[in-house]
């Protein structure tokens, strides 16, 4: 294989928590550190991350410290990509450790593919381990959380995908199709692989390679990223002309089933009693999946927690779903305090 200097861009806020494990997963890597650089954007954090990467940048000549002033994560990717000396792109995460054979993997299966965006598979990670966080890692990569999502639920081999994490890219697919669309504070990563497939492009998902992802440690964390998760998917559907996937529709469907058929099940009794089955074999599904998880994991807390934790998932990003609508309908600006 020919070797390729590649760029590894990484947008950051405030994570001293994970920042080490990640900046040694990367200097472990079997690729020639001299084919790399490594160039952090960090959006103005305010705890140890930037004194934790000066201190690395002091001993390691890769790595750079870019400022992000918008603090968001699809202008730090551009201004990373602006920056890049590499004619291999590779977006990484803080909240993530990647295995030694990370970007040797990508960078030989984005050529031998003739790919356009090459990725890995997560293992989703409980922020520590309690009950809650277990929760909110297990409903995080569960086909009932976030259902037919191949990088999350994991895949037997290769495949063509419509989205991958992070994403590895030949310099020449920004040249030919843009950049990151900066008016998507989430699904700016969704967006951006739309148009590679809309141009014609191929993405593929190499199960082989697993990175360990940390979940966020609260439900209102999660509660929070799934709105926004939610509330970004039409505006990225209009940019596209056409929504990216099937799935993104469930979590709206079934709150609207909840809402309506609260309201229309006390003019009939048939509906009622479809609007209970509807209730009840969701509730049915998450207890009986909490259950197994109980068994496996040898706690009952996640009897409790993981149901209400799938719930939390779907219902924030069925409601950020259905303001997104509002919003993209009267041409309202989406805005958000933050995306963290």
């Amino acid at each position: 294989m020919n070797q390729y200097f590649v760029s590894i861009i990484c947008p950051i806020y405030n994570e001293e928590k994970y920042i080490v494990q990640c900046i040694e997963s990367i200097l472990a890597q079997k690729y020639p550190l001299g084919e790399m650089e490594l160039l952090f954007i960090d959006g103005r954090s305010t705890d140890n991350t930037r004194d934790i990467i000066s201190d690395y940048q002091s001993k390691y000549s890769l790595i750079k410290l870019l400022d992000n002033p918008n603090k968001i994560v699809p202008h730090a990717l551009n201004i990373g990509i602006r920056e890049a000396q590499g004619n291999v792109i590779i977006r990484v995460d803080g909240h993530c450790v990647y295995p030694h054979n990370y970007i040797s993997t990508l960078v030989k299966y984005l050529f031998e593919l003739h790919a356009d965006n090459v990725g890995a598979v997560w293992n989703t990670l409980p922020a520590n381990d309690s009950a809650k966080c277990r929760s909110i890692a297990i409903a995080s990569s569960h086909r009932f959380g976030v259902g037919n999502s191949k990088y999350k639920i994991g895949a037997k081999e290769i495949i063509e995908t419509d989205t991958v994490p992070f994403g590895c890219y030949r310099r020449d697919i920004f040249e030919q199709i843009g950049f990151f669309d900066e008016k998507l504070i989430r699904n700016q990563d969704d967006e951006f692989n739309g148009r590679i497939i809309k141009h014609g492009g191929k993405i593929f998902l190499i199960p082989s390679l697993i990175i360990e992802y940390y979940a966020r440690d609260t439900l209102k964390k999660i509660n929070k990223m799934y709105y926004q998760y939610g509330l970004f998917k039409p505006l990225a559907n209009k940019k596209l002309g056409k929504p990216a996937t099937i799935r993104q529709f469930v979590p709206a469907l079934f709150l609207s089933s909840l809402l309506l058929g609260a309201m229309l099940s006390f003019f009939s009794p048939g509906l009622m009693i479809i609007y209970l089955s509807i209730i009840a074999a969701y509730l049915i599904a998450g207890i009986a999946i909490g259950i197994q998880k109980a068994k496996q994991q040898k706690d009952y807390k996640l009897m409790y927690h993981l149901p209400f934790t799938f719930f939390v998932i779907h219902i924030s990003y069925g409601w950020g779903y259905w303001v997104g609508i509002y919003k993209v309908i009267c041409k309202q600006n989406i805005i958000v305090k933050d995306n963290r």
